[in-house]
């Protein structure tokens, strides 16, 4: 039996916000995994049964390959196998291998020993002659490795699938097993209570588990010796690690003056929780700093550490990084400072909304740090959680709580979901299930029916936790100790902060003046957002009210309607599904309204900063930086914006740009290197890590 050991400091936390240590949630990256196993375990039960058997003369690019290959055989005929001899020449390296089945040749004869409790247990090894002999050749300078011995003559029983499956080859215990075992064993489970949990948890029958009870108590009893003797030293490896990243730090700091960091110190002068950021994350805070998410789905087993990350979403739709904080604890008043540090860091700026996971610590945290500041989850943290504590106690009615849920989530109104609620709970027996209590203690800050207006940024989106995901993998990838995770956060934040504005042809759709209007000032992911509403607002039929506001539905939808208030003294409008104050993009009903009153050009204010062209993070305006020229800056940047502006009326012109201004970038960089490399005169152009 094998375990599979973590190379990667940082796991997925698997608690469930529940509160019941008892009760663990499957990470989405543990369900794929799984998923993974199940379509390669179906791909192999499909291949094993129309598996050739190796002969003499087959061919494979490697050992490796070959011994795979071996294996695979071997397990669909009942036995496993094992690397028997190599042989090795100065002049091609290994070139023999020997691979046999695992009942080949005979045990040693041991030595009586003279131990009162001695296991003389018997040998599997029975003399069996099956094998696969192997020879590497190189033909035309290509090493392949060709079958020169096969048998599969076998002088014991083979075993059944159900047994095969059990041999020491094929047992393991995967990584997520792991982190289960050794949770439920320190809060006192006996083994065999720690297996019916597993099975319980993964909708097993008994005897199921891809390892035995033994496999079990022999990883935890080695375990915990590997503890006991490395506890010492893993305690100096964290003190020291941790004064290490601090150092790391305060050496930032000194070659970056606007790097920015904060630490507490425990009441044994250790370091207890430390935060930080970098320049150009802070100026991209002061643009995008609007809508926040707080990721902490992070935690290190190494350093018993949990690792919280600040994001938010540039005027492309591109994942911008804020800061970073490690914490000791998952306590209410850990996150507490964690959240008043980063306001702290971001020169005392509150962002108008927290996206954050289901964390009852959090939402004190966030209501006591952050009061004007709106707390919002996203419904694709809550969806994975919904499968695994639902999934296997509804059995068959799963699919129609889900589907209920779903419904319920985009209830109209606080009255509709309130009454949908108590249906859903009375369904199903619901009336005690304290993850239902949870949900519905925190539906104000997932549910569409009280989150309707909080300001999102397109950030409550399955695509931008995606990207999220795929941000966080790179900070936490095969890191080996915190000093190369810093460094690891500050390449990757400096990749994403080192974002363009895209001078890209954006095609209208409709030849509206309203739609050309928009492209100049759009950026192409906003510009794409609007275009698409504004498609859809030429399907949308409107009646005018004696108030002079609007009813607005589509036209095969009669039901649902949208109150469009419209005041022309101000140019103000307002649309009850809210679109405008969630996203920052006029919605269909009010671009119709807008249409039908005759108006070529929205009002700017309706083209909000944060959405804009002229935005974009290679535009920061660095109020710090000591120069002679501040409006030669500013004047760069007004030609560049016009540059924007005038290239995306035609493709003409798109083309022209792109296909001229990287050689004259080119040419006027060739011609500054051949000026003197100094005049005499000192400037100051001290950069950020990440610019």
């Amino acid at each position: 039996m094998t375990s599979v050991p973590s190379k990667n400091i940082w796991i997925k936390r698997q608690q469930c916000p529940c509160g019941d240590w008892k009760c663990y949630v499957t990470c989405e990256g543990d369900v794929e995994e799984a998923s993974v196993a199940s379509r390669l375990e179906k791909n192999e039960t499909f291949q094993s049964d129309s598996m050739v058997s190796p002969y003499v003369g087959m061919v494979f690019k490697s050992d490796d390959d070959a011994f795979e290959y071996y294996g695979n055989f071997a397990r669909k005929n009942g036995f496993s196998i094992r690397k028997e001899r190599s042989r090795l020449s100065p002049q091609l390296g290994i070139y023999k291998r020997d691979f046999v089945c695992y009942r080949s040749g005979f045990a040693p004869a041991r030595k009586k020993s003279t131990a009162e409790h001695h296991r003389d247990r018997k040998s599997v090894r029975c003399g069996c002659d099956a094998k696969m002999y192997l020879s590497k050749e190189v033909v035309e300078g290509v090493s392949q490795w060709f079958v020169v011995q096969f048998s599969n003559v076998h002088n014991h029983e083979l075993l059944e699938d159900d047994q095969v499956r059990l041999l020491p080859a094929y047992r393991k215990i995967q990584e997520a097993d792991q982190e289960r075992i050794l949770l439920l064993s320190k809060a006192g489970f006996p083994i065999h209570r720690i297996v019916k949990v597993l099975e319980l948890e993964k909708g097993i029958q008994g005897g199921q588990l891809p390892f035995l009870e033994r496999d079990v108590r022999n990883f935890v009893q080695n375990r915990k010796k590997i503890v006991q003797e490395n506890d010492a030293l893993l305690t100096e490896k964290r003190e020291n690690d941790s004064m290490e990243l601090l150092e790391a730090c305060k050496v930032t700091k000194e070659m970056d003056g606007d790097f920015v960091y904060d630490f507490t110190m425990d009441e044994n002068d250790k370091v207890e929780n430390i935060v930080w950021s970098y320049g150009d994350s802070v100026r991209a805070y002061t643009l995008f700093g609007d809508v926040v998410y707080f990721d902490t789905s992070y935690r290190s087993i190494t350093y018993g550490m949990l690792l919280g990350v600040w994001l938010g979403i540039d005027n492309n739709g591109k994942t911008v990084f804020f800061g970073c904080v490690l914490l000791q604890d998952e306590t209410a008043r850990s996150f507490a400072w964690a959240l008043q540090a980063f306001v702290h860091l971001m020169k005392g700026k509150c962002p108008q909304t927290i996206l954050t996971d289901l964390e009852l610590g959090l939402k004190d945290a966030v209501r006591s740090e952050l009061p004007s500041t709106r707390h919002a989850i996203s419904i694709w943290n809550i969806q994975p959680k919904i499968s695994s504590w639902f999934f296997l106690s509804l059995g068959a009615r799963y699919p129609e709580f889900k589907s209920m849920f779903d419904d319920l989530y985009h209830a109209e109104n606080a009255d509709d979901f309130e009454h949908r609620w108590s249906q859903m709970v009375s369904m199903f027996g619901f009336g005690s299930d304290k993850h239902i209590a949870l949900l519905y203690s925190l539906r104000a800050s997932w549910a569409s029916s009280y989150m309707r207006g909080y300001f999102l940024a397109r950030m409550a989106t399955s695509a931008y936790l995606k990207s999220v995901e795929s941000f966080l993998k790179a900070i936490c990838c095969a890191q080996t100790c915190l000093r190369s995770f810093f460094e690891q956060v500050g390449s990757s934040s400096n990749f994403q902060n080192q974002l363009r504005q895209e001078m890209q042809y954006m095609l209208t759709k409709t030849c509206m003046p309203i739609e050309e209007h928009a492209r100049n000032f759009l950026t192409p992911f906003a510009f794409n957002d609007f275009q698409h509403e504004l498609v859809l607002s030429m399907q949308c039929a409107l009646s005018e009210m004696p108030d002079g506001s609007y009813l607005v539905h589509h036209y095969k939808k009669m039901d649902v309607e949208r109150l469009v208030i419209w005041i022309p003294e101000d140019e103000q409008i307002h649309c009850t599904c809210k679109e405008f104050e969630s996203s920052g993009m006029l919605c269909r009903h009010t671009l119709r309204v807008f249409i039908l009153k005759n108006y070529f050009q929205l009002p700017e204010k309706y083209y909000l900063s944060r959405w804009r062209r002229e935005s974009s993070l290679v535009f920061y305006d660095n109020q710090d930086t000591q120069t002679n020229d501040d409006g030669w800056f500013q004047e760069f940047q007004s030609l560049t914006e016009t540059l924007l502006t005038e290239s995306t009326i035609t493709k003409e012109r798109s083309d022209y740009v792109h296909r001229e201004l990287p050689k004259e970038l080119k040419r006027l960089i060739s011609e500054v290197r051949k000026m003197p490399e100094s005049d005499g005169v000192a400037m100051d152009l001290t950069l950020s890590p990440s610019s």
